[in-house]
């Protein structure tokens, strides 16, 4: 009787071999990719910081390195009072977001009411609603309630955009919270708000700080809305300042490149201090 032969790929020692090169040439593949990726999404930065440490005459000439344009952006527009402007309009928009979307997010998820589903489809249509769309007719309103002369326009307009996200978002985290935790609450005599304020918002840090990243960044990074809804030049933040410089009859490229560094910074340290917040609410829905 003669024995069969056996597939050399079916061997136990053979097999599992394979399996692991497999597995770590897809690692490498892989790693390969995101350096590939990570150096496209960086290149634009370094150019930014390599033409910043220039002079306008170094620049044209294609060599030599000078911190004069960091110095004479300062002389050029005022960085310091357009930054903190930015970070006035952002914090103030976001609190209201925040105010608005946590108690509308927890209503929408534990709460049954008379056409709540419909309301909940309203408000978040109006993500779907493309800021060119209704810019005029925001603008057209803010004008006639005389809030276009600091941040109250701007920061209303922007509470407006973002609060149909953080409603979606809050509704979607809270309705994975037990009810169980709400009718103990509920029970203890805390009564809604109290269910909500001391039961559930410290237990949604990983959605605010989603909300708080990613409304931070589109806020900060946005033009047109601060362009026409604050016309104060004193009270105007970081980006109008860098069109008002690059929009100039005579442009230095060095003193544009610093000015977009110091504006695309805060923006960057404000997600990678909350990255681990980031990744964990955007990832909630799949994890529950």
């Amino acid at each position: 009787m003669t024995t069969p032969l056996l597939d050399p790929s079916e061997s136990p020692v053979i097999a599992p071999v394979r399996r692991r090169r497999r597995l770590k040439s897809g690692r490498v593949t892989l790693f390969v990719v995101m350096v590939g990726v990570a150096v496209v999404m960086l290149y634009p930065f370094w150019v930014m910081i390599y033409n910043s440490l220039m002079t306008e005459a170094q620049f044209l000439a294609g060599k030599g390195f000078s911190l004069g344009s960091w110095s004479a952006l300062t002389s050029v527009i005022p960085v310091g009072q357009e930054v903190l402007s930015s970070t006035i309009i952002c914090s103030a928009s976001i609190v209201i977001i925040l105010l608005i979307g946590l108690p509308a997010g927890f209503a929408f998820s534990k709460l049954r009411f008379r056409l709540s589903t419909v309301v909940f489809l309203v408000i978040v249509s109006a993500m779907m609603v493309p800021l060119q769309a209704i810019l005029m007719p925001e603008f057209v309103n803010v004008t006639k309630l005389g809030l276009t002369g600091g941040y109250a326009g701007a920061v209303l307009v922007y509470a407006a955009l973002g609060t149909p996200f953080s409603v979606f978002l809050f509704t979607t985290y809270f309705r994975g919270v037990p009810d169980e935790l709400i009718e103990a609450g509920i029970v203890d005599g805390l009564g809604y708000f109290g269910v909500l304020w001391r039961l559930v918002v410290p237990i949604a840090v990983p959605a605010i700080a989603t909300v708080t990243v990613l409304q931070f960044i589109q806020i900060w990074d946005d033009l047109l809305v601060g362009l026409l809804f604050i016309q104060n030049t004193s009270e105007r933040p970081i980006t109008v300042g860098l069109a008002v410089l690059s929009a100039g009859r005579t442009t230095s490229i060095p003193q544009l490149m610093a000015g977009s560094i110091i504006s695309a910074l805060p923006a960057m340290v404000v997600y990678l201090g909350f990255q681990r917040y980031l990744v964990k609410g955007l990832t909630m829905g799949i994890d529950r």
